[in-house]
């Protein structure tokens, strides 16, 4: 009897007559109790798209079998479809409840990704904490539950109340990787609240990736010694983690310790060699870009260039074709360097902008300024909203002392992005450099600080003009500092004048034969050899 039932019911679906096939096949599923049928009844009335039937279906499923979480998952689903959040937070509720203590924590961590079609998101969020007021309190699942809070907090805007969440979830449990991941995406809206705690539970285990992760996050906020005491660390306990070792070479590069960067950047290049995955290893392009540059800096331009043939063949061409011009024009060959970069493929509106940014870059370094504002000029006049080609061309004009133009494209970029410190810092230290309105250009640097606290060259730009106003020690002290976080020439060139100034002339003469090797060619820094008549 039940057969002929079934069969009745799938040839009314297929004949055209969903709804009759429905409450047959849902009025065999009641008598039996087949989960199997329940479920039949459920997908026949998605298909005709009646979410009512579907609803009741799911309902007498779970009425006849209320241990069924299966048919619990179908009755959340189809609520949240109907917008019906009420009875949904009721469902999870008891779904929640319902499940085996070892899959509870699993099936908290899925409850955003159900509720993303939501399209109330404060009112999901609000359901769900609701939902989840047991499991918070449960020791074994509070962090879960107030991880998951937290996530449903953030996508719907509250980040207060995100914060808090992920606070309460890291005091539950410091070693969980979920609330770790939910900080590190928060920390920036609260650093106060959320800094310490992270920083506290990185001092125990937690998985590479995660204090990677972190180490990013440092290296955001230019707070490079402690990022790479999180670098080292995963090197040391985790030395097949691939990943670690390039972003540590890179930082050590951006830092100055070229001979330390070498060996991290070597390390990770030998891992890639042997690793399984068929596609190029993450960074591997940056790591063979940075060797290069390192070999470069020794004068091993032939072994530069073998670092350079091994990049695959899906990096970025820009990047590429950036780093051979340099090694060409350092061999003086400028004009294979400058070929180098006409001959880059441009096939996006967005390459062509890259492009002639690093087209400007290189004729700006290799005193073609005039050349540089010709294209910077073509380029901007078919991109007139780009911020990046305006702060490039009002470096051509500082240049090519076009100083009023310089300074009506950097007040402009102030007004587009406010919240940007460089084209502040960059007006201001052009005042500094001239020796002109000191006053203002203090104010303008002082602001690009409070917006970049932590950049070593604004820190630079404060120093430079607090020498200019005979604030000397302010302007070492601001120097010392720029200068260890950032070894860089120009910064030298800038501490070390400070320093003959004030008398201290053999650590300024060590100060100076630093910024050489650095970079040897850099403009201010050989200016002001010349000036004082140095000979290093």
């Amino acid at each position: 009897m039940l057969f002929y039932q079934l069969l009745l019911g799938e040839m009314n679906v297929r004949g055209g007559a969903p709804g009759s096939g429905f409450s047959i096949i849902l009025d065999a599923a009641r008598k039996t109790r087949d989960p199997l049928l329940f479920q039949r009844a459920v997908d026949v009335a998605l298909q005709s798209r009646s979410g009512d039937a579907a609803l009741q279906a799911a309902q007498a499923w779970k009425s006849a079998l209320p241990e069924s979480s299966e048919a619990n998952r179908y009755l959340l689903q189809i609520l949240l479809a109907l917008n019906r959040l009420d009875e949904a937070g009721q469902a999870l509720t008891v779904s929640i409840r319902e499940l085996p203590a070892d899959e509870r924590n699993t099936a908290i961590a899925s409850i955003p990704r159900v509720f993303s079609r939501v399209q109330d998101k404060k009112l999901a969020a609000d359901t769900v904490e609701k939902a989840l007021q047991t499991a918070l309190k449960q020791a074994p699942s509070a962090a879960s539950a107030w991880t998951t809070v937290g996530r449903m907090r953030r996508e719907a805007g509250q980040l207060a109340l995100a914060v808090e969440a992920t606070r309460q979830a890291l005091l539950a449990d410091a070693t969980a990787s979920g609330p770790l991941i939910l900080a590190l995406s928060l920390v920036g809206a609260a650093p106060t609240e959320l800094s310490p705690l992270i920083s506290r539970a990185m001092q125990g285990p937690v998985p590479p990736e995660l204090r990677l992760g972190y180490a990013r996050l440092l290296i955001g906020q230019l707070s490079y010694t402690q990022a790479l005491e999180q670098l080292q660390k995963i090197n040391t306990d985790q030395p097949e983690f691939a990943d670690a070792w390039w972003v540590h070479g890179l930082l050590l590069l951006e830092t100055g310790q070229w001979a330390l960067a070498e060996q991290k950047l070597t390390k990770h290049v030998a891992l890639a060699a042997v690793a399984t995955d068929k596609s190029a290893p993450a960074g591997l392009t940056e790591s063979l870009m940075g060797l290069a540059q390192i070999a470069q800096r020794k004068g091993q331009w032939t072994q530069a260039q073998q670092w350079l043939a091994q990049v695959p063949a899906d990096a970025d061409p820009i990047k590429l074709a950036s780093r051979q011009a340099d090694l060409l024009s350092q061999q003086g060959r400028l004009d294979e360097a400058r070929q180098t970069l006409e001959q880059i493929r441009a096939n996006t509106p967005e390459l062509a902008i890259r492009k002639a940014l690093v087209q400007s870059q290189w004729l700006r370094d290799n005193k073609q300024a005039s050349s540089a504002y010709v294209l910077v000029k073509q380029t901007l006049a078919q991109n007139p909203q780009n911020t990046e080609l305006m702060s490039e061309l009002a470096m051509v004009c500082e240049k090519l002392k076009r100083f009023d133009e310089m300074e009506s494209l950097l007040r402009e970029l102030m007004k587009r992005k406010p919240d940007d410190p460089h084209a502040f810092n960059a007006l201001g230290y052009s005042l500094a450099d001239r020796n002109i309105r000191l006053p203002e250009a203090r104010l303008l640097i002082t602001q690009a600080l409070q917006l970049a606290p932590n950049d070593a060259y604004i820190q630079d730009s404060l120093g430079w003009v607090a020498f200019r106003q005979g604030q000397l020690a302010e302007a070492l002290q601001l120097l010392q500092t720029a200068y260890k976080a950032k070894p860089d020439a120009e910064i030298a060139a800038h501490l070390g004048e400070v320093l003959w100034v004030m008398g201290q002339r053999d650590a300024a003469a060590i100060i100076w034969r630093e910024g050489l090797l650095l970079k040897s060619d850099n403009d201010t820094l050989n200016e002001t050899l010349k000036r004082f008549q140095f000979k290093p």
